[in-house]
């Protein structure tokens, strides 16, 4: 640049402007991208969802009534096509694409949200760290399950003492769904990084681990159980922590009678909850953070039961929060030395438990990760 010339205000792709909402791309308008991000993105203060990618003509019709703000972009190519009309990028489009999407997004310089799993290996996950290291930009994952009001009660309970020193985590996301529905997380194709493992077995760990840390042993049973069926809809993990603590992990898509929500046994006392945070629900229905109703209460009649057989009593769940993982992404994004929501390297150890637990079920043996 010629010394005399001034330089402009104009900023870097990844570097917003003071003052400035931040403008979000969000690639992808199914259920994750329309009942998930798009409602959280847009009741975030300091985030302005501007631009959707999708080509479906009735999920642009659904984005023009619900955001009739954001423009509808093709493809993903057009929308990183202009980085410096953007200032992060969220990817809720199909798992197989995770990776390369975050990887084209990232090389143009963008912070980035991906939701969950990061991508369909370890390997890959890292190479997508080492990458938004390298460039400086922001990379997180969408574990909206830490915000969910029983794990954050349960947070609370592990690590103010209650439970006293916690020996046994169990914790499940079991439904009821005997016929397979149509869509990629039911297809064959390990591309397609579907089933159930890597589903809703993503949140299962990832709570594990970042409650209890590191994990020196996986043992694993992962099933296909439902007539039709081409992945797996039934898993089981049994995870040692270096802690001491064993974590016992349920997820399925065929159980009649659904199990505890969460059981955590200590030496003092134990906590049992069971139900769903409503959040999802809320979502889905249309609801949103911003709405008058308190957000991510639940229903006393959900109510956990904290202490022993012989003194016990019901406790109030902790509201749910999932507007906090935007505004953690607003916060790392606006104030220097803020860390992102969730570290993608917490994405990386999750990722490795899971290889480790398919390894463990096809070989029927415990596999030692340290």
């Amino acid at each position: 640049m010629n010394p005399q010339t001034p330089q402009t205000s104009r900023s870097l792709p990844g570097r917003p402007v003071p003052g400035r909402p931040l403008r979000v791309g969000l690639i992808g308008y199914g259920l994750a991208g329309s009942a998930f991000h798009a409602p959280l993105i847009a009741t975030t203060p300091g985030l302005r969802l501007d631009a959707v990618v999708t080509a479906n003509p009735e999920r642009r019709e659904q984005l023009a009534h619900e955001h009739p703000d954001a423009r509808a972009v093709d493809t993903p190519e057009q929308l990183l096509a202009d980085p410096d009309a953007l200032d992060l990028v969220v990817i809720a489009s199909p798992n197989r694409t995770h990776a390369p999407l975050a990887r084209a997004a990232l090389r143009a310089g963008l912070a980035t949200v991906v939701d969950k799993p990061l991508a369909g290996t370890a390997a890959e996950a890292l190479e997508l760290c080492r990458l938004a290291e390298e460039r400086g930009v922001l990379l997180s994952v969408f574990q909206n399950r830490r915000w969910d009001g029983d794990f954050l009660t349960t947070s609370r309970l592990v690590r103010g003492g209650a439970l006293g020193r916690v020996h046994r985590f169990e914790s499940r996301f079991e439904r009821f769904r005997p016929k397979p529905k149509p869509g990629w997380r039911e297809l064959a194709d390990p591309a397609e990084v579907g089933g159930t493992l890597y589903d809703l077995g993503s949140h299962l760990v990832d709570q594990a681990l970042t409650l209890f840390g590191p994990v020196e042993t996986v043992y694993a049973e992962i099933d296909v159980r439902r007539d039709g069926a081409v992945v797996d809809d039934d898993a089981f993990l049994a995870l040692t922590h270096a802690s001491g603590t064993r974590s016992h992990l349920w997820t399925s898509a065929i159980t009649p009678l659904i199990g505890p929500r969460l059981r955590v046994l200590g030496d003092t006392a134990g906590y049992v909850k069971s139900g769903m945070d409503p959040q999802e629900a809320d979502l889905r229905a249309g609801l949103r953070p911003d709405d008058t109703r308190p957000w991510g209460a639940d229903e006393p009649s959900y109510y956990g039961t904290l202490g022993t057989d012989e003194s016990a009593i019901s406790l109030p769940t902790d509201p749910g929060d999932y507007p906090a993982f935007y505004a953690g992404v607003a916060a790392a994004l606006t104030d220097p030395g803020t860390p992102p929501p969730v570290d993608p390297r917490d994405a990386v150890a999750t990722l490795t438990v899971l290889e480790a637990a398919r390894a463990s079920a096809a070989t029927g043996t415990t596999v030692r990760l340290v």
